[in-house]
């Protein structure tokens, strides 16, 4: 079984990872429902964090058990306390983790710490908006290899826009191979347009209909 480590801080942005969370771990719309991701919570330690919906969370491992291997995918959720040198240990083992074949998604606040790390100075990549970056992250030189876009994919790292929860997990599905083709598309399109065709094609698209 893949797993999918979701590093866990204070003032988590409970949405961003949700619609990733739910389809890999439920394994519902997965070419193969059998591989879906044990979702394991991680911290720069074990103490209780609190959401910004007010959840209560507690990490099952620190970020130094964390064993990287080929489609694992460590999650990053936007947070208001990404900046806090405290992160800096998970920031810094990204480049190691990538190395190790492993996928890597940041959004939102996630993007400024690694942008303030100089992680995003050299690859395609966005975030909320590049004007953000350089007004949090003062030594961020990685302008004019920002995108103005929902999501960028380099590789194996993945950043997104705060603003774009849907688009992000559709990155995350698109990198890890997980879906069909026709079932990726149906997915975004009834979390996007919400219009009930989508939902008719998405349910067509699996094996078992």
């Amino acid at each position: 079984m893949p797993t999918l480590y979701l590093y866990i801080l204070d003032t988590l942005s409970d949405w961003e990872a949700g619609h990733a969370l739910g389809e890999l771990h439920s394994g519902r719309y997965l070419k193969d429902p059998s591989l879906k991701y044990d979702v394991v919570l991680c911290g720069k330690s074990l103490d209780t964090i609190t959401t910004m919906g007010g959840l209560k969370l507690t990490p099952g491992i620190t970020i130094e058990n964390i064993r990287a291997k080929k489609g694992d995918l460590l999650l990053l959720p936007g947070a208001d306390t990404w900046l806090d040198p405290a992160h800096a240990s998970i920031i810094n083992m990204v480049d190691t983790l990538l190395e190790q074949e492993m996928v890597v998604a940041a959004i939102c606040g996630a993007t400024l710490g690694l942008a303030n790390a100089g992680l995003l100075d050299n690859r395609p990549h966005t975030s909320n908006d590049p004007e953000v970056l350089k007004m949090f992250c003062p030594g961020y030189k990685g302008e004019q290899f920002y995108r103005t876009e929902p999501t960028v994919t380099d590789g194996n790292l993945i950043t997104a826009s705060g603003l774009a929860p849907v688009e992000f997990a559709c990155s995350i599905f698109r990198k890890l191979d997980v879906m069909n083709p026709a079932t990726l598309d149906a997915w975004y399109g009834l979390f996007t347009l919400r219009k009930p065709e989508f939902f008719y094609a998405l349910m067509a698209s699996l094996p078992s209909q």
